[in-house]
C-alpha cells in the first residue's frame, strides 16, 4: 500500500509507544530532504527518519546507517539550536491525513519553557518538514522553502505564519458514521465501491480502499467488517505482500485480497527499512552523484555515435578492392582511353571479361585517371587499419562508461565519492584544487562482505577501485573470482580454493545481483581461479582479462542476498 492516511495512523500508533517522553539527543541531515533525530527513550536510542523526499516521503524509526556530511547544513544547525535536548511530549495525526505533528517542549536561551511543533507533511512532491513556534504560529525553519511564486495559498518560509494544507471535504473514517452502508448498497461492484470509498473517506489510498471494499463484500455484518478493518491500524501487523506480478507492497495488516505470499515483520519501521532500502538508497545515490550521471550519459552517447560513424566508414572502405581492380583494368587498356572521356566500359578479365563501366575525370590524362584509382585504393586500405583500431578503442570506452553507469545505479551514497574521484583521475571531470588534499587523504573503502551458507567468506567490489584492489591485491591466487559474462557488474571473490557447488551458486547469485542484470533471469556468470586473471598494460580501472573459465546460470534473488549478508 502507499503511505496513505491509514498507514500514517498505524505508524503514529507505533511511534507513540516508542518515542513519547523521549529526549532528542542528536540531529543530522544526511541528505537534502531527510532529517534524522536520535531520540533517547525507554533506555534506547531510536534514529527517527523524517523524509520529505518527493518519491519516498515517510516518517519512521530506521536502522539503515547514514553517512553524515562533514559540514552540517543550515537547516540541521537550526534544528540543533531549537531541538537539541528537547522532549517529545505528544505525537498525533491530523484528521487521518498524511500530516504528523511532534509536540516538543524545550527551553529557550533565557531558560524559559516553550512549546514547538515539528510537522511532517507526507505529500509526494509537496512533502516537507516544518518547525513551528506554538506561541506565535510562525515557522522557525523548513527543510524545503516554498515561496509565493510556487504556492499562492501558503508560504513555507522562515518567519511566515504556518497555514495547514488545504482541507478536503472528506470524512475521517475513525469518526462514528454509517455512510459506508449506504455506499455498499448504492455501489454493489467492488471496484466501483473502492473508488467511492476513496472519494468519501479521508486518508484511503487505492490499496486500502480496495481492501475495505473487499471486506465489506464479505458475508456477515457490515458494521463488524468496517470496524475490524479500522482496528488493524490501531494494532498493526506489519506485512510485506508479494503480488501476482512479482512486485511487492507493504501493509499494516494482512490485506488478504492482494495475494497469499506474505512476510511478517516485528514493526512497521522494520518493514519500511526492508521495503525502501534498495530503492531509497538508489535515489539518494543519484542525488549524491549529481553531475556524474549526466557526464557519463553524455560521454556514452557521444562514443556510441562515434562507433556508428566508424562502422559506416569501415563499410565504405570495403570498396577498396574494387578501386584497385578498376585501376589495373584502366592500366591494361590505357591505349583505349582518351583525354576528355567521362566514362568507359572495358572487359573485366577478373570476371570472365564481363563489361565494367569505369568513371573518368575529363580533366585528367588516361594515366592520371588510373593513378587516381590506385591512390584512392591505398587511402582506403590504410583507413581500414586506422578505423579498426578506433573501433576497438571506442568499444573499450563504451564498455568502461557502461560499467561506471551500472556502478552509479547500484552504489550506496558512500561509494559515490570514489566513483567521482576515479572519473576525475580518468579525465572525465575537472580536478578542483581545493579538494585535491581531501582526496589524497581519503582511505579506500572496503568491499562488501558476505558469508555463504557453509560459512565461506565472499567479497563483492562495489566500484572499480575496490574491484582492482580485491582481485589483484587482496585475493589469494587460489581463490575463485566471479563476474557476469559480458555484462557490467562487480568483481566477486570466494575466499576458498575448493568452494562447494552451493557456495559457487550463492556467489554467482551475488555477482548477478550486483550487476546490470539485477532484474533479469538466467544470468550467465563466469568463474575462474584468481591465478588465471591478469590486467592488460594501460587498461582502465576495473578491467581484467581471464581464460579457462566455467559458466553458471543464475537468477538474481534479493532474499538470498539478504540471507548471505552478515547480521549487524
Amino acid at each position: 500500500m502507499s503511505f496513505d492516511g491509514l498507514f500514517t495512523h498505524a505508524m503514529v500508533t507505533e511511534l507513540k509507544t516508542t518515542l513519547v517522553s523521549g529526549r532528542i539527543s542528536k540531529i543530522h541531515q544526511p541528505y537534502q530532504n531527510e532529517l534524522i533525530l536520535t531520540v533517547r527513550a525507554n533506555g534506547k536510542n531510536w534514529p527517527v527518519l523524517l523524509s520529505a523526499d518527493p518519491t519516498y516521503p515517510r516518517v519512521q524509526v530506521t536502522k539503515i546507517p547514514y553517512v553524515n556530511p562533514a559540514v552540517p547544513t543550515n537547516f540541521a544547525m537550526m534544528m540543533r539550536k531549537y531541538l537539541q535536548g528537547a522532549i517529545i511530549t505528544e505525537i498525533k495525526q491530523m484528521a487521518n491525513d498524511r500530516v504528523v505533528h511532534f509536540t516538543i517542549t524545550t527551553r529557550n536561551e533565557l531558560g524559559d519553557a516553550e512549546t514547538l511543533t515539528l510537522i511532517i507533511e507526507i505529500m509526494a512532491r509537496h512533502s516537507n518538514v516544518i518547525l513551528v513556534d506554538n506561541q506565535t504560529g510562525k515557522i522557525l525553519d523548513v527543510i524545503k522553502h516554498v515561496g509565493a511564486d510556487q504556492n499562492r495559498y501558503r508560504l513555507l518560509l522562515p518567519g511566515a505564519t504556518y497555514i495547514e494544507p488545504p482541507k478536503q471535504t472528506k470524512l475521517d473514517p475513525f469518526t462514528t458514521n454509517n455512510d459506508y452502508q449506504a455506499l455498499v448498497k448504492q455501489f454493489p461492484n467492488e471496484d466501483v465501491l473502492a473508488k467511492q470509498l476513496q472519494q468519501h473517506y479521508q486518508g484511503l489510498g487505492r490499496d486500502s480502499a480496495h481492501q475495505l471494499a473487499a471486506d465489506l463484500h464479505q458475508p456477515g455484518d457490515l458494521s463488524s467488517h468496517y470496524h475490524a478493518f479500522l482496528t488493524q491500524f490501531d494494532q498493526p501487523q506489519p506485512t510485506l505482500i508479494t503480488l501476482a506480478n512479482h512486485k511487492t507492497m507493504f501493509a499494516a495488516g494482512p490485506f488478504t485480497s492482494f495475494g497469499e505470499q506474505r512476510r511478517q515483520f516485528e514493526s512497521l519501521s522494520q518493514l519500511l527499512d526492508f521495503y525502501y532500502e534498495d530503492a531509497a538508497q538508489r535515489e539518494r545515490s543519484q542525488q549524491q552523484a549529481g553531475n556524474l550521471v549526466r557526464v557519463v550519459r553524455n560521454d556514452l552517447k557521444k562514443n556510441r555515435n562515434k562507433y556508428k560513424k566508424l562502422q559506416q566508414t569501415l563499410a565504405n572502405t570495403k570498396q577498396a578492392d574494387e578501386l584497385r581492380l578498376k585501376g589495373e583494368i584502366l592500366t591494361t587498356y590505357l591505349h583505349e582511353v582518351k583525354r576528355g572521356m567521362t566514362e568507359i566500359t572495358l572487359p573485366d578479365y577478373y570476371h570472365d571479361n564481363a563489361p565494367l563501366k569505369i568513371q573518368l575525370s575529363n580533366q585528367l590524362s588516361p594515366s592520371r585517371n588510373a593513378q587516381k584509382y590506385f591512390s584512392r585504393y591505398q587511402k582506403q586500405k590504410n583507413a581500414v587499419i586506422y578505423v579498426g583500431e578506433q573501433l576497438d578503442l571506442t568499444q573499450a570506452e563504451i564498455d568502461y562508461l557502461d560499467n561506471i553507469q551500472t556502478q552509479i545505479e547500484l552504489a550506496a551514497p558512500a561509494d559515490i565519492a570514489e566513483i567521482r574521484e576515479e572519473l576525475t583521475q580518468q579525465g572525465y571531470l575537472k580536478q578542483h584544487k581545493a579538494k585535491k588534499k581531501q582526496r589524497a587523504s581519503r582511505k579506500l573503502s572496503q568491499p562488501q562482505q558476505f558469508f555463504a551458507s557453509d560459512g565461506t567468506e565472499i567479497s563483492v567490489g562495489k566500484n572499480n577501485r575496490q574491484n582492482d584492489q580485491l582481485t589483484l591485491k587482496t585475493a589469494r591466487k587460489t581463490d575463485y573470482w566471479l563476474h557476469t559474462q559480458k555484462i557490467p557488474g562487480s568483481h566477486v571473490i570466494i575466499h576458498s580454493s575448493e568452494p562447494s557447488e552451493q557456495t559457487l551458486s550463492e556467489a554467482a547469485n551475488l555477482a548477478a545481483y550486483f550487476s546490470k542484470a539485477r532484474d533479469s533471469a538466467t544470468v550467465p556468470v563466469d568463474y575462474v581461479q584468481v591465478k588465471r586473471i591478469r590486467k592488460p598494460n594501460g587498461a582502465k580501472p576495473g578491467l581484467v582479462i581471464y581464460e579457462g573459465q566455467k559458466t553458471l546460470y543464475v537468477s538474481p534473488d534479493a532474499s538470498l542476498v539478504e540471507q548471505l549478508t552478515p547480521k549487524k
